[in-house]
C-alpha cells in the first residue's frame, strides 16, 4: 500500500468515526465529578421529546463490547414517579457512588459490559424530567404513548443504533410500564428492531400480588398461628380465600394485620433478610418506591376507616411505608452543581429527587392487571422474562408466577434450577418464548442485591440462550 493510500485509508476512516458520532456530540458527558477511572465506553445525557411540551431525560451508556452490534436496553424504574436513575446509579449501570455522595467507583457487573443500555426517567416531572406547563397529572396509557415518542426520539438522534436488537426492561411498576410500551413498539410505525421485554420483580396483578403475599408472609414465619387460623376463617369459603378486595369486615381488619406486619413492623420490604437501613421505625431515608403503595394499596384505605392500629402502635398515612432503603448519597451527587451541568440538566429545574410526590399523588392506574397486554406481546413472538429476587415482599415471586401460570401458555422447559458462579442461582421454567426465573436470596432490586447472578441472567436473555 502507498503512503497516499494509508493516508486516504485514515482519513475516511476518521471521517467515518466523525460521522458515526457527529450527531450526538452535544449531549455527550466527557467527564463526571468524582470519576478517578477512564471509562472503555462512551455516554451522553440529554433530552428526548415526548409530548408536545413534555423532555425526558436520558442517560445513555455504550456497550464495553461491541456497540454498533450489540443490542440496546431501555430500562425503567417504577414507582410510578421514580427515577431510572437509581437503576443506574445503585444497580446495572457501570458506576455507582460511594457513600460519601462525593466519589464514584466501577461496577464489575454493569450491564452495559455487554449491551448499551438507555435510562429514561419517565414519566415527566420525574428525576430531571419535565413539562413546559408543570402540569404532571397522568396514568398508564399516557406514559406509554410518551415513552414511545421519546424512543422515536431517541433514535433519530442515534440513527446508527436503529439497527441492534432492541430490547425494553422494567423493574417495580416497570411491571405495567414495559409490556404496555412493549405493545405500542410491536403495534406502531416506527422502525424499532424490537424484540422483546422483561420484567423484574415487577407488577403484574393487583389481585394476585396482595393475594400471594398473604401466603409468603405465613409461610416465611411473619403471622402466627392464631393470625393464620383467623384469616382461614373470616376470608376463605369452601377452600378458596379472598385477601384482595374481600368485603367482609372481620376480614378487613384481619388483612390490615397482617399487611401492617409486613410495611410497617420494620421489615424490609424489599428485602425480607436485610436489615431496614436506619433501624426500626427510622423515617429518615428516602422513599424509593412508596408510590407503588400510594396508588393501589387498598389495605392502607382499610387502615384509615376502620382506625386499627398498626403493631407500631400508630396509624400508617396512606402512601407511607417504612423505606429502608438509603439513597442519600446518589441524592447528593445527581445534585451538585458541576454534576448537574455535566449532564446538561438545566438551571431552571428543582432539585432531582428519587421519587416525584407530585408525579406519583396524581398518577391514575388503568391496567389492574396486564394479562391481556402479555397474551398479544407472546401472540406476535415477542420474547419475554419475568424475573424475581425471591425475598421481595413489595412484588413478591408468587404473585409473579401465579400471573404467569394464568397465561394458561404450554410448558416448554421444566422447572429446574440454573447456575451462576458455579452456585445455583435460583429456578426458571419456560412457555415458549416466555421464561419465569427466580433469583435466589435476592430482593426488589436484583441488579443491586445479586449482581453476578443478575448479568448471567440478562446475557441468557439477550442472547436467546439456555439460562
Amino acid at each position: 500500500m502507498t503512503s497516499m493510500s494509508f493516508v486516504s485509508l485514515v482519513v475516511c476512516f476518521l471521517a467515518v468515526s466523525c460521522l458515526t458520532w457527529a450527531n450526538y456530540a452535544p449531549d455527550e458527558v466527557t467527564e463526571l465529578p468524582g470519576m478517578s477511572f477512564k471509562p472503555n465506553y462512551r455516554q451522553w445525557s440529554g433530552y428526548l421529546k415526548a409530548s408536545p411540551g413534555k423532555f425526558l431525560h436520558y442517560w445513555f451508556v455504550t456497550s464495553q463490547r461491541d456497540p454498533l452490534k450489540d443490542p440496546v436496553v431501555l430500562w425503567l424504574n417504577g414507582g410510578p414517579g421514580c427515577s431510572s436513575l437509581d437503576g443506574f446509579l445503585s444497580e446495572n449501570g457501570p458506576f455507582h457512588v460511594n457513600d460519601d455522595g462525593a466519589t464514584l467507583y466501577e461496577n464489575n457487573f454493569s450491564w452495559n459490559r455487554i449491551a448499551n443500555v438507555l435510562y429514561l426517567e419517565s414519566p415527566a416531572g420525574v428525576g430531571y424530567s419535565y413539562s413546559d406547563d408543570q402540569k404532571y397529572k397522568t396514568d398508564d396509557d399516557q406514559v406509554a404513548d410518551d415513552n414511545y415518542l421519546a424512543l422515536q426520539s431517541f433514535f433519530a438522534k442515534f440513527p446508527n443504533f436503529t439497527q441492534n436488537e432492541f430490547f425494553i426492561i422494567g423493574e417495580s411498576y416497570g411491571g405495567i410500564y414495559a409490556p404496555t410500551l412493549s405493545q405500542r413498539v410491536v403495534t406502531g410505525t416506527a422502525k424499532i428492531n424490537f424484540k422483546g421485554f422483561a420484567v423484574g420483580n415487577g407488577l403484574s396483578s393487583y389481585a394476585l400480588n396482595d393475594q400471594s403475599l398473604i401466603y409468603f408472609g405465613y409461610y416465611h414465619g411473619l403471622f402466627g398461628e392464631q393470625l393464620w387460623t383467623d384469616l382461614n376463617t373470616n376470608c376463605c369459603d369452601k377452600g378458596t380465600c379472598n385477601f384482595f378486595n374481600n368485603s367482609k369486615e372481620a376480614c378487613k381488619t384481619l388483612l390490615s394485620q397482617a399487611f401492617s406486619i409486613v410495611y410497617d413492623s420494620g421489615l424490609n420490604e424489599y428485602a425480607l433478610y436485610m436489615d431496614c437501613e436506619g433501624g426500626v421505625g427510622a423515617k429518615a431515608y428516602e422513599r424509593s418506591m412508596s408510590h407503588l403503595f400510594r396508588n393501589y394499596r387498598k389495605h392502607w384505605d382499610t387502615f384509615q376507616l376502620l382506625k386499627v392500629p398498626s403493631v407500631t402502635g400508630q396509624t400508617p398515612p396512606v402512601g407511607e411505608v417504612p423505606p429502608c432503603i438509603n439513597s442519600t448519597a446518589q441524592m447528593n451527587w445527581l445534585n451538585r452543581g458541576d454534576v448537574r451541568k455535566a449532564l446538561h440538566i438545566p438551571d431552571t429545574l428543582p432539585p432531582w429527587d428519587i421519587c416525584s410526590d407530585v408525579v406519583g399523588g396524581q398518577y391514575t392506574n388503568i391496567y389492574p392487571t396486564v394479562k391481556d397486554v402479555y397474551l398479544k406481546l407472546l401472540s406476535l413472538g415477542v420474547r419475554a422474562l419475568v424475573y424475581n429476587g425471591d425475598t421481595d415482599m413489595a412484588c413478591n415471586f408468587l404473585g409473579d408466577k401465579w400471573f404467569v401460570e394464568q397465561l394458561n401458555q404450554k410448558t416448554t422447559t421444566k422447572y429446574q434450577s440454573w447456575i451462576s458462579d458455579d452456585q445455583i442461582a435460583g429456578f426458571y421454567e419456560q412457555y415458549g418464548n416466555l421464561t419465569l426465573l427466580t433469583v435466589k436470596g435476592a430482593g426488589h432490586m436484583v441488579p443491586q442485591w445479586a449482581p453476578g447472578p443478575a448479568l448471567d441472567m440478562f446475557q441468557s436473555f439477550l442472547s436467546n440462550k439456555p439460562y
